[in-house]
């Protein structure tokens, strides 16, 4: 049930260190929407979403997001550049500060849960400074009804005051902006960056230590969807390699499109009640269920629009992360509550700018693990200058940002559920074809749903060597055939044309592919490392 009634209860702020300040307690969607324009921190667009500028952060800023140092996290977090470690002491003056700064305002509260299963239910309370981060929550967190209000008892709190600026010599930030984890109050605290995904990737990180160290649960950054026979699927993937696109398909129910955890039980819940979707080049055509989600109660990030309200999805004026968030009862096709059974297929998304992996192919489990724990897509660096060449980016888990343990315990995780439950592993290049970036082209989406609607409906056959090939340099089987695919697709050697150019670029790749994965090799198992590329260049 949707609620979109604003409750009658009323609650005080004291508790948090936050004085005298005007609560603006569970308000609706819409009253948060007039609010915000009523406030002049955002726009009604011609589709009749909210859009709103964040400002000087339209992304996550990773350098600046903390975990504290203290008993529950020292001997367990992986320790590093992701997870970088704050004082205590540091941390309950940084927190008295922004508490400060918010006592005697008006302070926009929600609370609201993750996790649909109710077996791993958390319960959230969001303090926010602005109405529009409000409307976040209430899009992107679970929904109480007001039975559940009414003894409503957060187990987690974030405070998000973007308007708050750290002073790094004194705070013990980087800079100004911050996003940190506290275990053991058991609270995320972001300041000074008005883009919202830190709220939600504030609490799918502390979810990643919770579930895998207390409840023997796997966290996956992956968007899944269920069948009308009961199958569920698995989309691994970083940012823009197609994570929402693919898992929003009309044939299949949506579970969720980022933040999943997959039990004992054999079962996949979403964390969240709502999507993030990128908008940059969305037309109808191409992505009809996101874009008819685009409507009143959908916050526009970043997009730019003319003067009257129609959204321009091509133009990346202000950043290329251009995002909309909208409850998931905005898509038709949903499951109810978004939980999955009978995980069968787990597709790993790359957008490989470089052109050299093939649009679908079949892994082992020991390439499962391998390709998991490296997380690889391709960077695509600007044009001014002319053609640039792809970067290589290698996120582990496709999360690492959101990782706190070390990778190999995730991928340990993964590879029993995988053989427990006898999934199949297919990497899926939603990146380019024909040549990499600059002389190539993007990879048609008609395509790469063809390729997995065939392994979803059971079309590309069991692995053996006359239906599969053996990709000389990276080993994984890449399928002759596919039904809606020209032969020649499925082969990227063939779409080259240029046999020494196209091994040159292969090699080079999985050299990238080595030299990433010098850092887990004392933690991975032999069986692991043998998923790796299988030739050597000189």
């Amino acid at each position: 049930m949707v609620n979109h009634t604003q409750t009658t209860k009323t609650i005080s702020l004291e508790q948090y260190g936050i004085k005298n300040a005007k609560v603006k307690y569970q308000l609706t969607p819409d009253q948060l929407h007039e609010t915000t324009i009523e406030k002049g921190q955002g726009v009604e667009s011609s589709l009749g979403a909210l859009a709103v500028n964040t400002g000087e952060f339209t992304g996550r800023s990773p350098q600046d997001r903390f975990i504290v140092k203290d008993e529950i996290t020292k001997d367990r977090v992986w320790w590093g550049n992701i997870n970088i470690p704050f004082e205590p002491e540091a941390f309950d003056k940084l927190y008295d500060k922004v508490t400060d700064y918010l006592s005697e305002k008006e302070v926009f509260v929600r609370d609201s849960y993750a996790c649909a299963d109710e077996n791993y239910k958390l319960n959230i309370r969001v303090i926010n400074e602005y109405p529009w981060s409000n409307m976040f929550a209430y899009n992107m967190f679970l929904r109480p009804t007001d039975e559940e209000l009414q003894d409503f008892m957060p187990e987690w709190t974030v405070v998000n005051a973007p308007g708050f600026m750290a002073d790094a010599a004194v705070d013990g930030t980087r800079q100004h902006n911050f996003a940190i984890l506290n275990f053991t109050k058991k609270i995320a605290l972001v300041g000074g960056t008005g883009y919202t995904g830190e709220i939600k990737k504030g609490i799918f990180s502390a979810l990643n230590f919770v579930l895998p160290v207390f409840k023997n649960t796997l966290p996956m950054h992956c968007s899944a969807n269920v069948g009308e026979d009961g199958d569920t699927a698995i989309f691994f993937g970083l940012s823009g390699t197609g994570k929402t696109t693919l898992s929003t398909d009309a044939e299949r129910s949506l579970i969720g499109d980022d933040e999943h955890g997959w039990t004992n039980e054999n079962t996949v819940f979403n964390f969240e009640g709502g999507c993030y979707a990128k908008v940059i080049n969305l037309s109808r055509d191409q992505e009809p269920e996101i874009y008819d989600a685009i409507k009143k109660g959908a916050i526009l990030e970043n997009v730019i629009m003319d003067d009257k309200g129609e959204v321009d999805f091509t133009d990346t004026t202000i950043t290329q992360n251009t995002r909309v968030s909208y409850p998931i009862y905005h898509i038709d096709n949903i499951k109810v509550p978004s939980i999955g059974k009978n995980p069968k297929n787990i597709f790993f998304l790359t957008a490989d700018a470089f052109g050299v992996l093939p649009p679908i192919s079949k892994l082992t489990p020991s390439q499962a693990a391998y390709h998991f724990i490296s997380g690889y897509t391709a960077k695509v660096a600007g044009t001014e200058a002319g053609v640039v060449e792809p970067v290589p980016s290698f996120s582990a888990c496709f999360g690492a940002p959101f990782m706190p343990l070390h990778p190999t315990e995730y991928a340990s995780m993964l590879s029993q559920k995988m053989k427990e439950a006898g999934v199949n592993v297919w990497l899926v290049n939603t990146g380019w074809t024909g040549g990499p970036y600059g002389v190539g082209t993007r990879m048609k989406l008609k395509y790469t749903r063809a390729m997995i609607n065939a392994v979803l409906n059971g079309e590309l056959g069991l692995y053996n060597y006359d239906d599969y090939h053996i990709h000389s340099v990276f080993g994984v089987a890449q399928p002759r055939s596919c039904p809606g695919v020209p032969k020649e697709v499925l082969s990227p050697r063939t779409t080259w044309n240029n046999d020494e150019y196209y091994y040159k670029t292969a090699f080079k790749l999985a050299n990238a592919f080595r030299e990433n994965f010098k850092k887990f090799e004392e933690h991975a198992s032999e069986e692991i490392r043998r998923g790796g590329p299988q030739r050597y260049s000189f």
